[in-house]
């Protein structure tokens, strides 16, 4: 067994385990100022039911993430040794500043969004949420510009030879613009928002099948469609923005994604298939011209590079990186067409009637949470052989006195403990949504529900 390899799957489960936690707390956050916003403007006490119940799941969502977030920092330090040490100059400034520019911010006002509803006034109430959901957002930003600087190093120079070559800042500025960070920072946020009007879709969807809570209900499944259908269509734009910084910066990542093994003009593309790298070919239905189309926003037939363009030795897995790539594309048709469709069931006045929609909005949540996972694959299989592009390669990066057996060991560890985290997660997640929101000042709990409540 090579260590190098485990390292890396231990590394990618850390980071899909991870990644379930944060683009929730961020896109049910971005919900949730909207809807406490209407309770601070109208004052109408339905709005203030609906925040306080998605402040409370928020606060699931933030917990896992955090203590799920600090397993990847320790783990730089026990698998990536030459890694640290090659970035730590650069990775440094950029992780202090999340701490210090975004955790610290959650951290301070966390307690007032989850506790302070009826011990502070709405408007600071509402000013605490700003805070905490715009630090979420905010570690996300610094986060994306650390792993953007790994996909298009830019600001820096490299000192010392051998074991002690590292990367320093040369230019603060192009460390936090390098060309992609910008593009990958709205690429990523709009992901998080997407998955947050699914979860209140997906949510609304199931107390309208089970006839509870139908007045917030209503209102949520409403607004959560009208945000998916917004977000996904900026998605559109973001993901074109992101491929063409991929063809421009990172052409084998391009030409893996795509499955362009020959550079011919008027590329096809391929919208599914199977890789058959031994054939040098996709096994699927080609658009003619299509790639070269969308890569260059023209109609010149100019060639998209293909993998022939680069040493085989420098070839990411094409197979992970296309299947990933486009499995991605296609839960962004898939989530469309849920929202086209709940928009036209909205239109006929059957939200709360059309069974067979509700059911698939329940469902729905999946795609969201599967498409952003199957991104951050996208992302990194696609740099690979290279942990930072051109200039360390992975193997080089780990940590050279591991054994096989340490990490195997580690991995069945975390396997255990993730496991029994996630039941955790659900089974609370799942105590909320069967407890649903708080009943509105001075209104009486359901008899079905007139039993004691803890107040959480």
């Amino acid at each position: 067994m090579d260590p190098v390899l485990l390292s890396r799957f231990q590394f990618a489960l850390n980071i899909t385990f991870h990644y379930i936690f944060p683009p929730s707390s961020i896109g049910l956050g971005f919900m949730l100022l909207f809807v406490e916003g209407a309770y601070v403007v109208t004052k109408k006490p339905i709005y203030k039911q609906m925040a306080k119940f998605f402040t409370k799941l928020f606060g699931i969502f933030f917990a896992m993430g955090v203590a799920t977030g600090l397993v990847m920092i320790f783990a730089f330090g026990t698998n990536w040794s030459n890694f640290s040490k090659f970035v730590g100059d650069i990775f440094g400034g950029i992780l202090s500043a999340e701490a210090i520019f975004a955790f610290f911010l959650e951290a301070g006002f966390i307690g007032i969004m989850l506790f302070g509803w009826d011990k502070v006034r709405p408007g600071i109430h509402y000013l605490s949420s700003w805070l905490v959901v715009g630090g979420a957002h905010f570690s996300a930003v610094w986060i994306v510009i650390a792993n953007s600087w790994m996909q298009t190093p830019a600001g820096y120079r490299i000192v010392g030879s051998g074991s002690t070559r590292r990367a320093v800042i040369q230019d603060l500025w192009q460390v936090y613009f390098n060309p992609s960070s910008m593009i990958r920072i709205g690429h990523v946020i709009l992901g998080a928002w997407i998955l947050g009007a699914f979860l209140l879709l997906s949510i609304s969807a199931f107390y309208l099948m089970k006839k509870k809570h139908e007045e917030m209900a209503h209102k949520t499944i409403r607004f959560a469609l009208v945000m998916a259908i917004i977000v996904l269509t900026l998605q559109v734009w973001s993901g074109d923005s992101s491929a063409r910084g991929a063809a421009r910066d990172q052409p084998a990542k391009l030409a893996a994604m795509e499955g362009v093994f020959d550079t011919v003009e008027d590329t096809p593309f391929t919208p599914f298939g199977w890789v058959d790298v031994e054939g040098r070919n996709v096994i699927g239905p080609k658009i003619p011209m299509l790639l070269s189309i969308l890569t260059y926003h023209n109609f010149s037939g100019k060639a998209v590079p293909g993998l022939d363009q680069v040493p085989k030795e420098d070839w990411p897995n094409v197979q992970l990186v296309y299947q990933s790539y486009h499995v991605m594309i296609i839960l962004w048709g898939l989530m469309t067409l849920v929202a086209l469709l709940g928009l036209f069931v909205w239109w006929r006045k059957k939200l709360d009637s059309s069974k067979f929609f509700l059911w698939i909005a329940t469902v729905a949540v999946v795609c969201p949470y599967i498409a952003n996972i199957a991104g951050w694959y996208t992302a990194e299989f696609g740099r690979q052989p290279w942990v930072v592009w051109h200039e360390l390669r992975t193997e080089m990066a780990s940590s050279p006195v591991l054994s096989a057996g340490q990490v195997l060991g580690s991995i069945i560890m975390f396997s255990i403990v993730y496991g029994l985290t996630f039941v955790l997660f659900l089974y609370l997640f799942d105590q909320k949504i069967r407890l649903g929101p708080d009943p509105i000042d001075g209104e009486a709990l359901p008899d079905s529900e007139s039993v004691y409540r803890p107040q959480t």
